[in-house]
């Protein structure tokens, strides 16, 4: 079995463009993102040990990845890198309904990603495999890439760790349905929003989404509801974790800084409503700079605000 870290994510990263809100409306920020990626180096920042699986283009920004990585901690070493296929690129813009996404990813090196690529044996040394919807709607390949990586996982005994992360711009929303209820019915720790899942269920109450995913068979809920907290459930009970303020200005990320804190608590030991908590503070902290990276808190940062809390 590979010598793995303790928490593998799987996915796409994509160089980020942001342009504040508050700019010029010519300047664009570089920075990095894709949610897989943030989760890990959100994971990394709390003192876990983390690793990344994907695959980039033999080009500036794949170079930058992976000197990223090297400089968090962030362990690369199964990253493949694509003879002829580019790394994607995404732009995020701002305004008063919040921030938007476009993109530059098809036939990115990331949705060529196969099954026969996969390595499994990474995955299989792991304690938790982390999983986003992103990374099943980015292509075909990417989809059967990643329903082999939660086989291993199940097969391994790893816990499998899955953001519903809905982009209607890469799917519909019955087939994004259909592929993400498979898909928490085998995980272990289902980490979806508030606003994605009243999109896919159809419900809007937070504890009716919670008994929704807790009967596809999810044993874990982490419902993420932004300014109003977090809402922790299992078939035994439910706790409702209030938010942590601040004076968000961007919240490029902040779902993936509280599932790489979430994570990296339940690995150290903390009870899952614990462990949000301090999620809970750390996706706050987030929000309070640009881009998807540059803000995620380290732990020491997340600490000193849990005091205040």
């Amino acid at each position: 079995m590979a010598n793995s870290p303790a928490i593998v994510s799987l996915g796409e990263p994509l160089i980020e463009f942001n342009r504040p809100k508050e700019g010029d409306g010519r300047t664009w920020l570089q920075g990095f993102g894709g949610d897989s990626q943030n989760v890990a180096i959100a994971a990394a920042r709390q003192g876990a040990s983390a690793g990344y699986l994907t695959s980039v283009g033999q080009d500036w920004m794949g170079d930058a990845f992976l000197d990223l990585w090297k400089t968090e901690g962030v362990d690369a070493s199964r990253v493949m890198r694509h003879p002829t296929a580019p790394t994607g690129v995404s732009f995020v813009t701002h305004s008063d309904a919040g921030h938007k996404f476009d993109y530059l990813r098809k036939n990115s090196a990331a949705s060529l990603m196969t099954p026969e690529t996969l390595a499994a044996d990474y995955i299989a040394g792991a304690k938790f495999f982390h999983l986003s919807a992103i990374g099943q709607a980015i292509s075909e390949s990417a989809r059967l890439t990643c329903a082999a990586a939660v086989a291993a996982a199940r097969k391994a005994g790893v816990k499998v760790s899955y953001d519903t992360n809905l982009r209607l711009r890469l799917w519909e929303l019955d087939q994004a349905r259909q592929v993400i209820d498979a898909t928490i019915a085998q995980c272990d720790i289902a980490l979806p929003s508030l606003d994605d899942s009243q999109q896919l269920t159809g419900l809007t109450a937070p504890d009716s989404i919670a008994d929704y995913y807790l009967g596809l068979g999810a044993p874990l809920v982490a419902l993420k509801m932004g300014a109003e907290g977090s809402l922790i459930a299992t078939k035994d009970g439910r706790t409702r974790v209030p938010p942590f303020k601040v004076e968000a200005v961007d919240a490029t990320g902040a779902g993936d800084t509280f599932d790489g804190a979430f994570l990296a608590r339940l690995l150290a030991g903390d009870m899952p409503d614990v462990a949000a908590r301090y999620a809970n503070v750390a996706a706050a902290l987030s929000t309070t700079g640009y881009g998807a990276v540059t803000p995620i808190p380290r732990a020491d940062a997340v600490l000193a605000a849990l005091k205040t809390a």
